[in-house]
């Protein structure tokens, strides 16, 4: 599915670049990964209390800016990959799959050299990337229509 490309409102651009600035100063101080998505980016983090409506977080998720948080999102992530957060709770989820499902996934993390749950992780992250993108994470919150209980459509 191809991004649809939103124009862009002058209003944007200077907050984007504070929104920056802010990751970049948060960035330097070599903070644990969840530290940084969940100041910057998370439900609560600079991005959307900068870019509360739909259409200028979108808009801001085709910036250069929001390509460069996510750079530095990405290499705090590969610094520290296996290493526990110290700063944030811990949370464990069971999911059941198909045997076969889990020997693909225990095989594709032997070959990149990390544990399945770092593998996991960073197929959420990526899939929970691609949905903003696309505009479909403001339209699919917890709990809105169209997904059970177990949030098996993930």
């Amino acid at each position: 599915m191809a991004t649809k490309m939103l124009p862009r409102s002058p209003s944007d651009v200077p907050s984007a670049a504070a929104v920056l600035q802010v990751a970049e100063r948060l960035y330097g101080m070599d903070p644990e990964w969840v530290v940084f998505f969940r100041e910057v980016l998370g439900v609560d983090g600079i991005v959307r209390r900068t870019f509360n409506a739909p259409e200028s977080l979108a808009r801001f998720e085709c910036s250069p800016q929001y390509a460069r948080i996510r750079e530095m999102l990405d290499a705090l992530r590969s610094r520290q990959q296996d290493r526990p957060s110290e700063r944030e709770a811990q949370r464990v989820v069971t999911v059941r799959m198909p045997r076969s499902l889990h020997e693909t996934l225990k095989n594709e993390a032997g070959l990149l050299r990390v544990s399945v749950n770092t593998l996991c992780i960073s197929k959420l992250m990526k899939l929970l990337d691609e949905r903003e993108r696309q505009g479909l994470a403001s339209e699919h919150t917890p709990g809105a229509g169209g997904r059970d209980e177990t949030g098996a459509d993930l």
